[in-house]
């Protein structure tokens, strides 16, 4: 049996939001439409569309916003022209960055950019990194919170420091926001105030939004402009996006008003983690809705230990398990949504002690 199937049999999934089965999904979205009278958009023009571009724009307190197919295309399409704009190829990235450990090396096969890995791996990045290339950089890539960090945040002193020096050095800054909304609460900023002193945004219309897909892109007029031209060069130029846009638009405010909700539930999931200390968690405290635990066995046995327990008791614990720096530890990720907020305390602490035990 597939880890999907078996995921799909639990009655209770500990990580991420609900996810109804499409015939549900799409009987939403039918009737939100009909609700709304929302028709279809005709190759980006339309008036929903138009309107969630504007609401994420003023989220952000950027001029203009741009809806894209997908995160990947969004991101090296954005850094290729900051660094055609700014005369250097080179962009800074962190070593865990999404364009450097998932796809596929699309801005070099691509002839998109040069990439330069600056910084620690297992910290976020500090001014100081950014102040020793000597080189001129076209654009820096800042991830707002890290997910392969566990959703840790950079202090907010060094992010006002990474702003001020990118803007006197003429270095476009653009933010992996996919992430963006669960970083508000850890900050205690808006995101007007996280995303002022950035370029260029992104922001993922399926990960904290719970949509089908798609993704955002915000910045200057000048610059969405330019971006929403060379998506329509490489492909990205989609017919109708009603699809995508309607999934996100009916849950946009919703989702956006429950982040602090999600960051609460997390605090008390802390807590409740100082009593199985054979769960390490990362980061120590936490600065956003999602976090890592390490566990004391490899991946392979961590993925056999979650679909025992799946199959036995019906709980999915985690997707993924990744192998850890040290030999026969592994990582899973746990992001705090709709799942977690919902579930009884007393169930929480079932299945933490059925993980526990089992790592033993």
């Amino acid at each position: 049996m597939s880890a999907n199937d078996l995921k799909q049999r639990c009655h209770t999934i500990i990580p991420g939001h609900k996810l109804p089965a499409p015939a549900d999904y799409f009987a939403e979205m039918a009737n939100w439409c009909r609700q709304h009278r929302i028709g279809h958009d005709t190759y980006g023009a339309g008036a929903l569309i138009e309107q969630l571009q504007q609401k994420v724009a003023a989220l952000l307190g950027a001029e203009a916003a741009v809806f894209c197919i997908t995160g990947t295309l969004t991101q090296v399409t954005a850094l290729r022209l900051a660094c055609m704009e700014r005369g250097s190829e080179l962009v800074a990235l962190h070593p865990t960055a999404h364009i450097l450990t998932y796809e596929r090396s699309n801005y070099q096969l691509l002839d998109h950019f040069k990439a330069l890995r600056l910084g620690a791996l297992h910290r976020p990045w500090k001014l100081a990194d950014l102040q020793a290339t000597p080189e001129k950089l076209g654009a820096a890539v800042l991830e707002l919170p890290m997910r392969e960090l566990g959703g840790q945040l950079p202090d907010w002193q060094q992010l006002e420091a990474i702003k001020t020096h990118c803007k006197q050095h003429a270095i476009h800054l653009h933010m992996d926001g996919a992430r963006l909304l669960e970083a508000a609460a850890g900050y205690q900023k808006s995101y007007a105030e996280i995303a002022a002193g950035f370029d260029s945004v992104y922001l993922s219309l399926y990960k904290g939004v719970g949509g089908l897909g798609g993704a955002m892109l915000a910045g200057s007029k000048d610059f969405i402009a330019k971006a929403g031209e060379w998506m329509r060069r490489q492909g990205g130029d989609v017919v109708m996006r009603s699809p995508y846009v309607v999934a996100a638009a009916m849950q946009f405010e919703r989702r956006v008003a429950a982040m602090p909700g999600y960051f609460a539930r997390t605090e008390w999931l802390y807590g409740l983690l100082r009593d199985y200390p054979q769960l390490q968690v990362n980061p120590a405290r936490p600065q956003s809705n999602m976090l890592h635990l390490h566990l004391p066995v490899g991946a392979e046995r961590a993925v056999a230990i979650r679909d025992r327990i799946a199959a036995e008791h019906g709980v999915w614990l985690f997707g993924r398990a990744s192998d850890a720096a040290l030999p026969d530890h592994s990582v899973i990720e746990w992001y705090v949504g709709d799942n977690l907020l919902d579930l009884p305390d007393l169930q929480v602490r079932e299945a933490l002690k059925m993980l526990a035990d089992a790592v033993k």
